[in-house]
């Protein structure tokens, strides 16, 4: 059966890009691309890139995408040059499918290269001159790319080749895609991957597709079969898709603000071959049901241990918060009202907890709505060891950056230092990262 692909494939198996064996030089960028835009450093801060892969994904469209986005080429340019390989260019140049004009990349070769390993190209990330948002991306991607490789042949993963031209395409497609993204600073969602049919010959032989490979990339994102026999989702593009996106959606509320396309080679039958980027601000989504319920009780007869034990077992029950005010109930007594936030479908467990733990003989519901903030986790480095850091997003002004405090104070007691001085490294090193 023959075997359909996009641009890009990334190892063993020697499918790729369109090779031209007639180049020199060291990433050069061609001066005849022009972007239609150009995105400054940041400008994704705050807002969603939303990657809708209709035809599949990937990496050198990827970094199309970006650049037809707006994303220079002198951002990837810049990348490229840190590392220590040579005899080979990357053009940027336009192309259409279906009338859609948008960014075509292909990577042009000055003879073979060296076959590499995994541990040959950590080694090189490693000690390449990379920025470490940039190294941290390019990192991340290659390990899922070498752990799927690894574990489909049953070796260790240090041992994972990537053969010939190969090599090549990976690290250009990874690390051109590390700085687009680490360059825009955006929240990445991903829409679902389709998933076509059929075989790939690769360098060990015929293998199914979607190939196991790309399978094993993409454990947690979500995917669909269509019917088409081609490759829509290269390793690679797997590899890039599963580390960047932090959420998924068929399409995410969002106000568009800027899009970009990037051309794949192949045509297909019942679609064009492009990957679309938009990028832009995050509009809440209007409630479209009562979501969340708040369970209640007034008490005035129990003590503050026992309010901070209930409060204790409702958020250990599955309340998002938990809570209590100082009130007064019939006959001026002072009293308390414990409150619990949660999901409708813990209303009756809640309820059934708040009952339990204090003196009360009733409780109230009262059903919500609720919204919040596109939130994530990231870790930084400090003097004191590595901190998590919860980062809120979305169009509500400058993102929220708090480090987890437990944390902090168990570093600054292990330091001897104040807790005020672990969370000011936190900081510093997220607004310097």
């Amino acid at each position: 059966m023959s075997h359909d692909h996009h641009d890009h494939g990334h190892h063993h198996d020697g499918h790729g890009h369109d090779h031209h064996h007639d180049g020199h030089g060291h990433g050069r960028v061609p001066e005849a691309f022009t972007s239609k835009r150009e995105l400054a450093a940041g400008a994704g801060r705050g807002r969603v890139l939303f990657f809708d892969a209709f035809s599949g994904i990937a990496g050198d469209m990827t970094i199309a995408a970006l650049a037809d986005l707006g994303v220079a080429p002198a951002v990837f340019e810049a990348a490229w040059s840190a590392l220590p390989i040579e005899g080979y260019r990357v053009h940027f140049g336009h192309a259409a499918r279906s009338g859609i004009v948008g960014c075509k990349v292909d990577v042009e070769l000055d003879g073979t290269q060296p076959s590499r390993t995994y541990r040959d190209i950590a080694t090189m990330l490693a000690s390449a001159s990379l920025t470490p948002e940039v190294k941290r991306l390019a990192q991340a991607i290659f390990r899922r790319l070498a752990e799927s490789e690894a574990e489909m042949h049953r070796m260790p993963i240090d041992e994972v080749h990537f053969h010939e031209v190969g090599a090549v395409d990976a690290i250009v497609d990874v690390v051109g895609a590390a700085a687009g993204i680490a360059h825009l600073q955006a929240e990445v969602v991903l829409s679902p991957l389709p998933m076509g049919h059929g075989f790939v010959r690769a360098q060990h032989g015929v293998l199914p597709l979607p190939a196991p490979a790309t399978v094993r990339c993409l454990t947690g994102v979500p995917t669909y079969g269509v019917e088409l026999e081609a490759e829509l989702v290269t390793p690679t593009g797997a590899a890039i898709a599963a580390t960047i996106a932090r959420r998924f959606a068929r399409w995410p509320h969002l106000l568009p603000e800027h899009v970009g396309f990037g051309v794949g080679t192949k045509r297909f039958p019942d679609r064009p071959n492009l990957l679309r980027v938009v990028l832009g601000a995050a509009e809440a989504a209007e409630p479209t049901g009562l979501t969340h319920v708040v369970v209640e009780a007034n008490v005035d007869d129990m003590t503050g241990e026992l309010a901070g034990h209930a409060i204790a077992c409702l958020l250990d029950a599955g309340a998002l918060d938990a809570w209590a005010i100082p009130t007064t109930t019939k006959k001026g007594r002072p009293a308390l009202t414990l409150c619990a936030l949660g999901p409708a479908e813990r209303g009756d467990h809640l309820a059934n907890v708040l009952m339990r733990e204090t003196t009360t003989i009733g409780v109230r519901f009262q059903p919500v709505s609720r919204r919040e903030r596109p939130r994530e986790t990231v870790e930084v480095s400090t003097d004191y060891g590595r901190i998590p850091v919860k980062v809120s997003g979305g169009p509500y002004g400058p993102a929220q950056v708090k480090p987890e405090f437990d944390h902090c104070a168990e570093l600054a007691a292990a330091a001897c230092v104040p807790v005020r001085e672990v969370i000011r490294a936190a900081l510093a090193a997220y607004a310097s990262g």
